[in-house]
C-alpha cells in the first residue's frame, strides 16, 4: 500500500496525501490559507464593487490599494517587489486595466513610468474604505475576529510563512 494516508480525524486538510507526513497540522494551515484566501480575495472584489467599481479582479484590487498607498506615485517594479508578485506582466495589464477606468494613470520621468491614482480612483478608495469599516471591522470589534492583538499576531505569522514558502519555492526550483 503507497504511503501512509491515515490522519488524525480532527484534522481538517484538503489533501489527506500532504497531511499524512511529518507535519501534518502543516496541511491544515495551508488548507487555512487557501480557503482564507478565496475568502479575502472574494471579499476584496465585492467590497470594490460595493463602493462603485466593479469588473476588477482581485490583484486589480491589489494593485490599486498599492498605487494608493501613502499617495506617492510607484514604479511597476517596485509594486511587483512589495507585493510579490514576480510576473510584471500580471501587474502590468492590471495598471493599464486601471488606467482604462480613468483610476490610475500612469506618467513618465525619464525611461520610467510611474503609476498614481487619480482623484476619481482615490472616491472609489475611500468608499471601499468606510465599507470596509461597516462591513469587515465592525464585526472584528464584536468578536468574530479575534480582537487587534490577534491581528497582530495573525500578520506576523502571514508575514513569516510568506519567507518559508519563498525560501521553499526558491529550494524546489533548484531540484
Amino acid at each position: 500500500m503507497p504511503g501512509n494516508h491515515s490522519v488524525k480525524s480532527n484534522l481538517i486538510a484538503s489533501s489527506a496525501h500532504l497531511a499524512s507526513g511529518r507535519a501534518p497540522d502543516l496541511s491544515e494551515v495551508e488548507f487555512g490559507l487557501m480557503i482564507a484566501s478565496h475568502a479575502f480575495d472574494r471579499w476584496t472584489v465585492r467590497c470594490m464593487a460595493a463602493a462603485g467599481l466593479p469588473d476588477l479582479t482581485p490583484t486589480d484590487v491589489m494593485v490599486m490599494h498599492h498605487v494608493y498607498h501613502r499617495e506617492r506615485p510607484k514604479k511597476l517594479a517596485d509594486i511587483c517587489f512589495t507585493l510579490n508578485v514576480e510576473d510584471t506582466h500580471i501587474v502590468n495589464y492590471a495598471l493599464k486595466k486601471l488606467e482604462r477606468q480613468g483610476v490610475v494613470r500612469g506618467e513618465r520621468s525619464g525611461k520610467e513610468v510611474f503609476y498614481s491614482v487619480t482623484p476619481e480612483g482615490a472616491a472609489y478608495i475611500e468608499r471601499y474604505a468606510a465599507i470596509r469599516e461597516q462591513c469587515l471591522i465592525d464585526g472584528m470589534e464584536a468578536g468574530a475576529g479575534g480582537g487587534l492583538e490577534f491581528t497582530r499576531q495573525l500578520a506576523n505569522t502571514l508575514r513569516a510563512l510568506s519567507g518559508l514558502y519563498d525560501q521553499a519555492a526558491r529550494s524546489a526550483t533548484s531540484l
